[in-house]
């Protein structure tokens, strides 16, 4: 944690598996906050009770990320432990009871795509004002399971509807803060559906927003410290590490610029291969998912596979000259 802090990392997440089974995960937050860095959690939210989520807060725990994929049924199988939904909801009404800034994070696959809408009502029934939407990236577990993501035209009509249902939620007063995690196709098709809505100027807006947030944040704006001190370019791609800081400072790894991937990742523009190389969101998007490329091309510089944009759509340059083309 001193070296996180004297490297100026500014948030660090506690994640897992179940970051709550460990008896110091208090100490770590308090620890975390007092070295000035903003501790935040991510969490099935089973283990949290009314206490705990207080002792948290008071150790600096500035947000809870609490996943809930799909409703009771499925979000209990999706676990593989029934109850596992109730007592998700317990946790969430603890961390809100606790004043301590909640969302609800869900990762869509087919099984669990017709609970979407009644996930984001429930949202809105517990008082949380986050949802983070998570594409499944194909890495660990998930890449035993990527037989069930959905396919590209599904995965952006489910975008498309959380866009229309945030923007309905807007429209009734409620200001429901929306999420897109793991898939930049998607900053691509907001600009597009910005410009469908709202015109030109929105969809201008909203590229520049994007290009500032820098697109994809492997091995750049992200890093991963798993159990074993082993650093990842992202906490899904635990397949390869960069160094462990038991032996050299986190310092020391994330710089290392004789670490060809790392350095050829850094570098994607100059490496990016078919409908990425000229895509005109490629300053928004960076490329997408370099691990769902590994995975499904055996090469990390292929296009993304989840990539929904229409061909039409990502043409030489993003053109904003017309409202509602």
């Amino acid at each position: 944690m001193d070296d996180l802090a004297s490297y100026g990392i500014p948030v660090v997440l506690f994640s897992g598996g179940e970051p709550l089974v460990r008896d110091d995960l208090t100490e770590l937050v308090e620890y975390a906050a007092e070295s000035g860095i903003r501790p935040v959690l991510s969490t099935n939210g089973t283990l949290v009770t009314p206490e705990k989520a207080r002792e948290l807060r008071d150790a600096g725990l500035q947000y809870a990320g609490i996943s809930v994929d799909g409703l009771r049924g499925r979000n209990d199988d999706f676990r593989g432990k029934d109850g596992a939904f109730d007592a998700a909801l317990r946790g969430i009404r603890a961390f809100l009871d606790a004043d301590v800034k909640t969302g609800l994070r869900y990762t869509i696959t087919e099984r669990n795509a017709p609970d979407l809408r009644d996930v984001v009502d429930l949202l809105y029934e517990e008082g949380v004002n986050r949802f983070c939407f998570y594409h499944l990236d194909y890495g660990g577990r998930g890449a035993d399971i990527s037989n069930v993501d959905l396919t590209p035209g599904e995965k952006r009509k489910a975008v498309r509807r959380l866009c229309d249902m945030t923007r309905e939620y807007h429209d009734r007063g409620h200001d429901i803060e929306t999420l897109l995690v793991g898939n930049y196709a998607d900053a691509g098709f907001l600009v597009e559906y910005a410009r469908e809505h709202e015109g030109r100027d929105a969809a201008k807006r909203v590229y520049d927003y994007l290009e500032q947030n820098g697109g994809d944040p492997t091995g750049e704006r992200i890093a991963d410290v798993d159990y074993q001190g082993n650093v990842h370019m992202t906490q899904f791609w635990q397949g390869y590490s960069l160094g462990n800081v038991r032996d050299r400072s986190f310092g020391d790894i994330w710089d290392d610029q004789t670490n060809p991937l790392l350095d050829r990742v850094r570098a994607r523009d100059d490496y990016l291969t078919g409908r990425c190389a000229e895509c005109c969101y490629r300053d928004i998007c960076r490329g997408g998912s370099r691990l769902r490329a590994l995975s499904a091309h055996d090469d990390p510089f292929a296009p993304d596979p989840q990539c929904y944009l229409h061909d039409d759509e990502i043409g030489i340059a993003p053109s904003f000259e017309a409202s509602g083309d």
